[in-house]
């Protein structure tokens, strides 16, 4: 079945789905798996560790709610990271979301098959049947939790979605059920004896508070999900910040009182829930609520258990394979990720990629423990991560502009940020093992970007820049490009052509006038060149004022014509140098035009175009492509902004020797595919022609085009030239010519 790329998955879930989705995440497993850490750590001020974690937990939730209402996308943080930041800084963010959502997803999966043994074990004592010693192997565990990752697996194939609605319903029904029973034996138990299992209340000091605090903020991650899974929720504007705030809402109602009756009426008389939490970190509510409820409440809680890892288990699988979509779609992972399934939507090789690595994980190592504290260490991390987004996002997006706003900024994010932080921190000294797998990961996901991933995002990035230059503004950028003018005739024309590199009002544009001082002159009258240099700076002055832009102008003096150009790129710290090809037989004999090319350290775009050249009315262009494609980036911002100012008619070329075998001539077509997929979303011809000689080929289509681009002679780091064919085509072509040069 072939899969559509590019295409948007539906939106399909409402509030309730997407309330879900984080109910199924939070509620349960974390609670059953943590309590009894925390009891163990603090005692009955357990209740305070949770309930400042979900102060902690709201406050971050706010401001995913405030981006996921601006952007509803899936991606969840590496979204709003990718709005925000580099794209490298951006994969990392993501890389790390996805490995927090993966293990997140290998815990509960675990969670599942060690409660579903514990039943099975159970069941078999009580009816004092001898117990298999394959039930106590963790392989055993590890089986039921491949089987239960291929079970919602293949749901997530079938159909969108992952709150597990049924599941839900039916644990806090079943949480619901524990916390009236203790209410009502609180209630009837003397108010010394009720009080009595609660002192002494903060049993670890403040250092055990925060201590619990550390260990259990990850009990309350899910809400995150909602924001993953965000191009696929109704109305998001409305629905998402409201299923955040509803699924914190019903989690901590469920998590304080639960805490509360398990701590006051859950322990027999004289014993201490800070030792009872040692003796049974895992099952410490299965046994309190058996105390106070007899075998029934003992296998509620059981039956939550295993209902809580199921939906944290398909809500984790869901948001990660969606995370993986959005991560393809930007090319920071491979693009086939980014494939929907045509019939139904689904983007089938992400959910397949994250249910073979869950499995893998499952497999090799059973054991993951300390990958779970690196999960809560990372999702701390990309917590802190997303306020300081948020902080961003209110100093360059104009509020009125905000769908849903949160009360209290700045403090929202700053307090938010600094105790997530502060958590983090804490996370990573108290156990550095989490710190070295997170840095691990991380390091492996910066090699693979850099050998495998960064040129196509990379070009994606600067296509999607050209095409929505807002996300300059959103990133903070101020591109400065600098035109060297010095001839009347072409200057209207690299005016106008700089503006289509880094567009107006996202950007700036410095006109540079070097003059040349004189070797004698008349005092009281003025300098030829200084003249001349007036009507050139008035020349592109008027053409700019004429298309509505307003450039800097800077006028310099220099013997040295080429230095100062160089010079004044570097001190200004110049994004993009745009020069004027003269006649190329001069300049390609000049040995300092090659120097300077070689000497600027940014982007350069040379244009040959006759005078009078209207790069608005631009609407068939050629594109020869030759080389490893580092001009890519700059090549498809170029075009993004041509593509923005009007519909394009865009050809990909490359022309291989005659000789060629047809097995090379498919490779460049699929690499020129891949290139017209980053660079122009797919909108254009490729074609790949085999001739003997590739300069004529390009002349002769050139001649039926209105605008040919070319890169420059790449000689190795940091060394470029405009070399002999690009000179050719110079010579040999009449329609407008621009040739670029990446940056070193």
């Amino acid at each position: 079945m072939s899969e559509t790329r590019g295409a948007k998955i539906e939106r399909t879930i409402g509030l309730f789905g997407a309330t879900g989705v984080g109910v199924g995440a939070i509620v349960g497993g974390g609670i059953l798996a943590l309590a009894g850490v925390a009891f163990s750590s603090t005692g009955p001020s357990a209740l305070v560790a949770f309930a400042l974690n979900g102060v902690i937990a709201l406050l971050t939730a706010l401001s995913f709610a405030e981006m996921s209402a601006v952007f509803p996308e899936s991606g969840g943080t590496y979204t709003f990271a990718r709005k925000f930041l580099d794209v490298r800084v951006a994969f990392g963010v993501g890389w790390i979301v996805w490995f927090a959502s993966l293990v997140a997803a290998v815990l509960y999966a675990l969670g599942f098959g060690a409660f579903a043994l514990l039943a099975i074990r159970t069941a078999m004592e009580a009816r004092g049947s001898e117990v298999p010693a394959w039930l106590a192997s963790r392989w055993s565990a590890s089986a039921l939790a491949v089987l239960a990752t291929l079970w919602f697996a293949q749901g997530l194939l079938r159909k969108g979605g992952g709150g597990g609605p049924w599941i839900n319903v039916a644990k806090t029904a079943v949480f619901a059920l524990v916390i009236a029973g203790g209410l009502w034996l609180f209630a009837r138990t003397p108010g010394k004896e009720s009080f009595a299992s609660l002192k002494p209340f903060f049993a670890g000091g403040a250092g055990g508070l925060f201590q619990a605090m550390g260990f259990t903020f990850i009990a309350l991650q899910g809400f995150d999900l909602i924001a993953a899974v965000g191009g696929e929720i109704k109305d998001p504007a409305r629905n998402i910040p409201r299923a955040m705030i509803l699924s914190l809402g019903i989690a901590l109602g469920i998590y304080l009182p639960l805490l509360f009756v398990v701590a006051s009426v859950g322990v027999s008389p004289g014993e201490s829930i800070v030792a009872l939490g040692r003796e049974q970190p895992e099952g410490v509510i299965a046994v309190a609520a058996r105390r106070f409820l007899g075998s029934f409440g003992y296998w509620l809680v059981i039956g939550a258990g295993v209902l809580s890892m199921l939906s944290a288990l398909q809500a984790n699988l869901f948001a990660a394979s969606r995370v993986a979509f959005a991560m393809a779609r930007d090319r920071t992972l491979s693009p086939v990720l980014g494939n929907l399934d045509p019939k139904r939507g689904i983007p089938r090789l992400a959910v397949g990629t994250v249910t073979g690595l869950v499995v893998l994980v499952l497999v090799v190592v059973p054991d993951v423990a300390t990958a779970g504290a690196a999960s809560s260490l990372i999702f701390l991390i990309t917590f802190f991560v997303a306020h300081g987004v948020n902080l961003l996002l209110h100093r360059r997006m104009d509020a009125a502009r905000m769908p849903f706003r949160a009360p209290w900024f700045p403090a929202v994010p700053l307090v938010g940020g600094g105790c997530c932080l502060a958590l983090g921190i804490y996370q990573g000294v108290a156990v550095p093992v989490a710190g070295a797998i997170a840095a691990g990961w991380l390091a492996v996901g910066g090699w693979l970007y850099a050998v495998r991933f960064a040129p196509r995002a990379k070009a994606f990035d600067a296509s999607t820049e050209g095409s929505d230059p807002e996300l300059m503004r959103f990133r903070g950028r101020n591109p400065l490009v600098v035109v060297p003018v010095s001839n009347a005739a072409n200057a209207a024309s690299l005016v106008t052509l700089a503006h289509a590199v880094s567009p107006p009002g996202f950007s700036r544009v410095m006109l540079l006038t070097v003059v040349r001082p004189p070797a004698e002159w008349k005092p009281g009258e003025p300098p030829p060149s200084l003249l001349n240099m007036e009507a050139v700076v008035r020349e592109a002055l008027t053409a700019s004022f004429a298309a509505g832009l307003a450039p800097e102008a800077l006028l310099t003096v220099s013997g040295d014509h080429w230095g100062e150009m160089a010079r004044v790129a570097r001190i200004h710290r110049c994004e993009v140098l745009v020069l004027g090809l003269r006649s190329v037989t001069e300049q390609t004999a000049d040995p300092q035009f090659d120097r300077l090319l070689a000497r600027v350290p940014c982007d350069v775009v040379i244009l040959r175009a006759p005078r009078g050249w209207n790069l608005a009315k631009t609407k068939r262009v050629l594109v020869a492509i030759g080389g490893r494609g580092r001009h890519s980036p700059l090549r498809a911002r170029l075009l993004g902004n041509l593509r923005r100012l009007a519909p394009l008619e865009t050809t990909y070329l490359c022309v291989l020797p005659a000789g060629a075998a047809a097995e090379e001539e498919r490779r460049v077509g699929r690499v020129l595919r891949a290139r017209v997929e980053d660079e122009m979303g797919g909108e254009a011809e490729t074609v790949v022609v085999r001739g003997g000689d590739p300069g004529a080929e390009i002349a002769r289509r050139a001649s039926e085009c209105d605008l040919l681009v070319l890169g420059l002679h790449d000689l190795g780091r940091k060394r470029r030239a405009l070399g002999d064919f690009a000179a050719r085509l110079a010579r040999e072509t009449t329609c407008p010519l621009v040739i670029l040069g990446h940056r070193f």
